[in-house]
């Protein structure tokens, strides 16, 4: 639905720097945070330690909800995570990763996400556009 093509969405996806992430386990506040990750084969993959609030979430609950950095072009994924066991799937993310944000992740150490997305809405925050150009897709 809406008239942005998913393409616009996919761009903004793989070009953005920094990602919100929300998260809920059973009983837990929701819990926002700013996540590095890649925008990989039609999924958003990224990594945080296991003892941290996001990964113990997503152990309870893997609904979870990610953001482009930009509001004013805002693209939010919803989707399920899930923890990424495959090796060449891991190798994948590491050569996307590492030269994006000039690190070298370690991919053996466990805690990389692939979150599946379930359903997507972006829009263009602009007085002329916002009604305009606000989509909705859904995924199988």
């Amino acid at each position: 639905e809406g008239v942005l093509p998913w393409s616009w969405a996919v761009e903004r996806l793989t070009k953005a720097h920094n990602y919100w992430i929300a998260t809920g386990g059973r009983g837990a506040a929701p819990q926002l945070t700013a996540v590095w990750g890649v925008w990989l084969d039609g999924a958003f993959y990224f990594s945080c330690a296991a003892t941290s609030r996001k990964a113990r979430n997503l152990a309870e609950d893997p609904r979870c909800a990610i953001s482009t950095e930009r509001a004013d072009e805002a693209v939010i994924v919803e989707g399920i995570a899930e923890l990424v066991a495959d090796q060449a799937l891991l190798e994948q993310f590491k050569a996307a990763y590492d030269p994006k944000y000039n690190w070298e992740i370690e991919i053996d150490k466990g805690g990389i996400f692939v979150v599946r997305p379930t359903v997507a809405f972006a829009f263009i925050e602009d007085s002329n556009q916002f009604e305009s150009t606000a989509t909705r897709w859904t995924f199988a």
